[in-house]
């Protein structure tokens, strides 16, 4: 029996998903992950200002796309693709409301290879680590992780 390829869809490549959940109000959650520190950590150097609906953007890291939909305190999604790659993803990142407080998740598709995945979810990993430290600091509310 042929076992299936960790993150291999039939339909769009590879993805991947990371999240944590943090003990703070969603609202809280979306204004730090909007505000212009949250941004230089998920998408680079660019400016809030440079996130809207159908708004092409660049960063001086090498990553360009073009915001597909925005739905505040909900979620974003976009294309998304590094300079070095030939291939051009998804990427939606999602607040959710839960119990304990609010998830943030990362979802990538359309990746090209198992070696984009596992360097997506790396990254993504240390994004939702450095957006602890933001939330940790945050007026001194602690988070946790899933």
């Amino acid at each position: 029996m042929k076992m299936k390829e960790a993150g291999k869809t039939k339909s769009v490549g590879y993805e991947i998903g990371v999240r944590k959940t943090f003990q703070i109000p969603l609202e809280k959650a979306w204004k730090i992950l909007f505000s212009e520190a949250g941004i230089q950590i998920w998408l680079g150097d660019a400016k809030s200002n440079d996130i809207k609906v159908y708004q092409s953007f660049s960063t001086s890291d090498g990553i360009a796309g073009q915001v597909r939909v925005l739905k505040p305190f909900s979620h974003i999604r976009m294309s998304w693709q590094k300079e070095h790659w030939k291939n051009v993803s998804t990427l939606q990142i999602r607040i959710t409301k839960v119990k304990s407080g609010t998830t943030i998740s990362f979802h990538q598709e359309k990746l090209l290879n198992s070696d984009q995945r596992h360097e997506m979810r790396k990254q993504w990993k240390q994004v939702l680590d450095q957006l602890s430290e933001i939330l940790k600091n945050s007026n001194g509310e602690r988070y946790h992780s899933e």
